[in-house]
């Protein structure tokens, strides 16, 4: 199969750098992809870290196959297949899959290495990046997580991506059937995932927070930095589900039984008292960055990231994760 359009500029310019080996050339065509094949990889694999690596590792092999390609498809089609690919490698090698208990979908498992995503890291151009914020956030990067590996690829390309069956098919050497029923099989463990969510992935969405969001993370960030329990109690629906990762332990479902557990766990005792929070957003979703200060440090330093899933003015999901020593995250280490 090949894309119905004739060579572009792209295409022409790529074969070219390819021919003459000039690798500069060559970076400045496909840097331009960067962004997009990494939200691409990180849905195939629910991890930052392991999408930067993999998506470095697609670069590499597009280098080494450079003289593969004859531009009978589109640079960006060319550069889907060998990232698709070196996914499906890599979530075969990968042997650290623990599920454990989830805090984010009704049923299945959470799994132990999810990772938020950075927004300022999506792609800008909303027409070359096919995200729309359905497809980014935390419960359906789970939701996701719970197909098998192939057939999680072919339900992005078609339902995330938007592309043909046929196309889909090239990239994954499978039949035009096999992917149709493949398909429909994920779209099965979709909708038992993510009963509650809209499931049209392609319709447009908007990055924006709502005014309803941006107020319920300012009272939880208020509440927070001033230990205030009830505060807390009052922004968390009563069927809060809260996990905090990377301990796969922690998975609470339950207002009460959360901040109670975050009490006995010793937060907002002395130690765990003295907070600032600033608002940020991760997986197109509200977010804050808590910072914390002991007694024996001038500064505050970074200790943790809260994600809200808010609904009806409510936190209905909050999924904490371990901040230290991510600089991707783009925030700053002290306050």
């Amino acid at each position: 199969m090949t894309d119905a359009r004739p060579l572009g500029a792209d295409e022409a310019t790529f074969i070219a750098a390819a021919r003459s080996g000039d690798a500069a050339r060559f970076a400045l065509i496909t840097e331009r992809h960067r962004r997009e094949l990494h939200v691409h990889c990180y849905r195939m694999l629910a991890n930052y870290e392991d999408a930067q690596d993999v998506t470095q590792e697609t670069f590499l092999r597009a280098w080494n196959k450079r003289e593969s390609f004859k531009g009978h498809a589109a640079l960006r089609t060319w550069l889907y297949r060998i990232a698709t690919n070196a996914c499906l490698d890599f979530l075969e090698k990968r042997n650290d899959r623990t599920p454990v208990p989830s805090g984010l979908s009704d049923s299945g498992s959470e799994m132990l290495y999810l990772q938020p995503y950075p927004d300022r890291m999506l792609p800008e151009d909303p027409q070359e990046s096919v995200v729309a914020r359905e497809t980014i956030e935390l419960a359906f990067i789970v939701a996701v997580q719970h197909l098998p590996p192939r057939q999680r690829a072919v339900f992005i390309l078609r339902d995330v991506l938007g592309w043909p069956a046929s196309k889909a098919a090239d990239v994954l050497e499978m039949t035009v059937a096999s992917v149709t029923s493949a398909l429909q099989r994920a779209r099965v463990t979709m909708r038992e995932q993510l009963p509650d969510r809209r499931l049209d992935w392609r319709s447009p969405a908007t990055h924006e927070l709502s005014d309803d969001e941006r107020s319920v993370v300012k009272s939880y960030i208020d509440a927070h930095e001033r230990n205030d329990l009830d505060g807390l109690m009052s922004l968390l629906r009563d069927d809060l589900r809260f996990a905090m990762l990377p301990d796969p332990g922690t998975v609470i479902t339950g207002a009460k039984e959360a901040v109670d557990g975050w009490v006995s766990g010793g937060l907002f005792q002395p130690g765990y008292d003295d907070w600032r929070c600033i608002t940020t957003t991760v997986n197109c979703m509200p977010a804050a960055a808590l910072y914390r200060r002991t007694p024996d440090d001038p500064e505050y330093r970074l200790l943790n990231i809260a994600v809200l899933h808010i609904a009806d003015g409510k936190i209905a999901e909050l999924t904490g994760f371990d901040a230290t020593d991510k600089p991707w995250l783009g925030l700053p280490p002290t306050l």
